[in-house]
């Protein structure tokens, strides 16, 4: 049968025969057939998704899209959606929006196919046999994982996103086909219960929307942001959209003045333009009430115009001739046509002092950079093609979707993937130089180190200085547009943990976070097994396990090795006591009997661990409250990083110890510490000569080694506050050491600093 405009309308009846005693697709002209239930199945029109398609694919591409929508059908033939429509609707309505990208006819066929392998069991071999391997790919890069069990809902969303991520990384086609897909179901996400509206909304704001606007397709964007916003919040988006409506005729006087004025300036000076109003979606109007604590009415008073030129020089002249239309504001204009954005955006902002003194922004670009502007990545598609071949935007994109594959290399587990991905999706960015003059565009809040990993992880490992505009900068200093960088690095320089609490961009975390997994990973080990062995010891199991009872564990696990499930617990990723429950219920599975009952959650029936503080980047001492040999200590499992050792009365660990009491575990100090500690002092002396010199002199003299010295700038001009960072062997030696100091001429108290 031939599928052409005349006959592409289906009415879809109940599924109620197997796959292959299904008929093909029907023309029809029969009023829609009701369900069992008596719902109306009603009918799906194909003939609008053929007209778009004539209108650019060959005859035989059209044959091949035909099959598949022939075969979609029939695979879905009874299947209703919760709206009471045919369910070959929604892939149908998928792949008119990928018909509008002007997609291939490959991407077309599956976006038609998307959902066969995940709601009818149609296998991948089946898909490639049929219609070639490359389909097959994308149907599978877009099916979700349902046959594998997974611990928890969040494990399972989180391998979904990595695999369709993964997929999109070798081609971009999945993430349109995708972002297709999730347009359509939240623009029919009304038929949902609530709960379910409020969790897909909210997963498409935290996921889709940044990779929309990261491949820059602004007009989905727009359109996901606001259909999200609409159904997480219903009742302020309905307020919000009443007061736009009411307030749109009000602006429609000082909207014409503009308009006329800015058409007659550029007319005049001979640049052809088309020049019109330019909307805020009603997202955007909110998220900026709430960012900037703005009321709607100043939100409201900015307007907005966009102007399409026709070349690249005529944008800049019909700038000077709106600077010369309306005085511009200080400080308000930006050239994303010198240096675009990270999603290939290109337009210059300006804003101008109009009519009434009312501020009035405006976007100047070419009729290619306003295509690129609204469709991105979509506007020239990337597929396969030779990189010499690409566009800036192409390349940028394909640097990125590169990075998500060096992401997965150094990645642990999903969650972590999705993780690093996120963090690397933000809107704003910052645009630094390197030395020769490369610009790199970086999140918004980057630091230095975050700019050497995107260099290379090499630079990154090794960073140890650096210098921003020529002067000397820490690694965490946070980069502005236009620093230059620079990065010293050093062979023998190796990342530290503490290199996670500023880094930004997922490259940098996961390099960071493989580096301690890899480097460190005896150490790890060693310390896992520790554990470990602690927790078996607390419900009674001896840690010298049987090879079929771990053969079992690290099936379940999915760890390849005991060392490296000993890894994942010296390093945070696995709690050694939920691991030891584990390993109790499967000898209780395999015995049939329960083992007796303990109570391993009381902290006083687990052994401490002994630490010497010799152990590496497995276990470090908490800066916050920096402990010393002879405090009582405690020790917070951190992902990752290993143990944080704390002092009993710290603050922090206090607070923490009621949000997470699963990750902390007992600590005693162990008998040889051949090492000294770091611990802050605070000295209060009287302003007179010489009281520096003779504090630091009695500090030389008790046998410790000063490692920062400075003082608080007041205006007291009787005492000043000396503050040092000294290193000792333990209490007993603190002690000694601020005996001796107390008793020096002009020192009047003398304390140890915590928190």
């Amino acid at each position: 049968m031939n599928l052409t405009p005349a006959d592409s309308t289906l009415s879809v009846a109940p599924n109620n025969r197997a796959a292959s005693d299904r008929p093909a697709s029907r023309n029809t002209d029969s009023p829609p057939k009701s369900d069992p239930n008596g719902q109306s199945t009603g009918v799906a029109s194909v003939t609008l998704l053929i007209n778009k398609l004539s209108e650019y694919l060959t005859p035989s591409d059209m044959k091949k899209v035909k099959e598949a929508y022939r075969f979609s059908d029939e695979m879905h033939l009874g299947q209703i959606r919760k709206s009471g429509e045919p369910y070959i609707s929604h892939p149908i309505a998928v792949a008119e929006i990928c018909a509008d990208w002007k997609l291939d006819a490959q991407a077309i066929m599956a976006a038609l196919l998307h959902d066969v392998m995940e709601d009818q069991d149609v296998t991948k071999e089946e898909l490639i046999e049929r219609f070639g391997a490359p389909v097959a790919a994308l149907v599978d890069g877009l099916s979700k994982l349902d046959k594998i069990e997974f611990q928890s809902q969040i494990e399972a969303q989180a391998e979904n996103f990595r695999k369709m991520l993964l997929a999109m990384a070798r081609d971009v086609r999945v993430i349109l086909v995708k972002l297709a897909d999730r347009l359509h179901n939240m623009r029919t996400l009304d038929f949902m219960s609530p709960e379910k509206k409020r969790r897909i909304a909210r997963e498409t704001m935290e996921v889709y929307v940044p990779i929309a606007h990261r491949l820059g397709l602004n007009n989905i964007y727009r359109e996901l942001q606001d259909l999200s916003f609409s159904h997480l919040y219903p009742v302020r988006y309905r307020t919000l959209s009443k007061a736009v409506k009411a307030a749109r005729g009000n602006r429609r006087e000082v909207v014409s003045k503009i308009l006329d004025s800015v058409k007659t300036t550029l007319a005049a000076t001979g640049i052809q333009a088309q020049v019109y109003g330019r909307e805020k979606t009603l997202y955007g109007i909110y998220r900026k009430m709430r960012n900037k604590h703005l009321s709607f009415s100043q939100v409201l008073d900015v307007y907005g115009f966009r102007i399409v030129v026709d070349s690249f020089a005529n944008c800049y002249v019909a700038l000077g001739t709106l600077h010369a239309l309306y005085k511009p504001m200080p400080g308000k204009f930006k050239d994303y046509i010198a240096i675009p954005k990270m999603n290939g955006y290109q337009s210059l902002h300006t804003t101008l002092i109009g009519p009434y003194g009312t501020p009035v922004e405006f976007q100047i670009r070419t009729q290619e950079m306003h295509r690129v502007a609204e469709a991105g990545v979509a506007a020239h598609w990337l597929y396969k093609d030779e990189e010499a071949s690409l566009t800036d935007l192409q390349q940028r994109t394909h640097a990125w979707l590169q990075s998500l594959l060096d992401i997965q290399k150094q990645t642990g587990d999903s969650a972590e993937f999705l993780e690093h991905v996120k963090v690397d999706l933000f809107p704003d960015s910052v645009y630094v130089f390197t030395p020769k003059s490369q610009i790199i565009a970086l999140p918004r809040g980057a630091t230095v180190l975050d700019f050497a990993y995107t260099i290379h992880t090499d630079i990154g490992d090794q960073a140890i200085a650096a210098k921003i505009n020529h002067e000397p900068a820490a690694l965490r200093s946070e980069l502005r547009n236009g620093d230059i960088v620079e990065i010293t690095t050093a062979p023998s320089s190796r990342p530290s943990p503490n290199w996670l609490t500023f880094v930004r961009t997922g490259k940098a975390r996961s390099a960071i976070r493989h580096h301690l997994r890899t480097v460190n990973l005896s150490e790890s080990t060693e310390l896992g097994k520790r554990l470990l062995a602690q927790a078996l010891n607390a419900v009674h199991i001896s840690p010298a396990l049987p090879e079929p009872l771990t053969e079992k564990l690290l099936n379940e696990s999915s760890a390849k090795s005991l060392d490296e499930l000993y890894a994942d617990i010296g390093v945070g990723k696995r709690m050694a006591t939920l691991v030891a429950r584990h390993i109790r219920g499967l000898i209780e599975s395999e015995s049939g009997m329960p083992l007796p009952d303990v109570d391993a959650d009381i902290p006083g029936k687990l052994d401490p661990v002994t630490i010497s503080g010799n152990e590496g980047v497995s276990v470090q001492l908490a800066p916050c409250c920096q402990p010393i040999p002879g405090d009582a200590i405690i020790g917070q499992l951190k992902r990752d990083q290993g143990i944080s050792v704390h002092a009993n009365d710290c603050d922090y660990a206090k607070r923490q110890r009621l949000k997470e009491p699963d990750r902390w575990i007992e600590l005693i100090w162990g008998a040889d510490l051949n090492r000294r500690f770091d611990c802050r002092l605070r000295v209060l002396v009287r302003n007179e000569k010489g009281v520096l010199a003779r504090v630091a002199a009695e500090i030389g003299e008790s046998d410790a080694n000063i490692t920062y010295v400075g003082m608080d700038d007041d205006k007291d001009t009787l005492m000043k506050l000396l503050r040092f960072t000294v290193q000792v062997e333990d209490r007993v030696h603190l002690a000694r050491l601020m005996r001796n100091v107390r008793k020096i001429p002009g020192v009047t108290r003398i304390l140890r600093e915590r928190g």
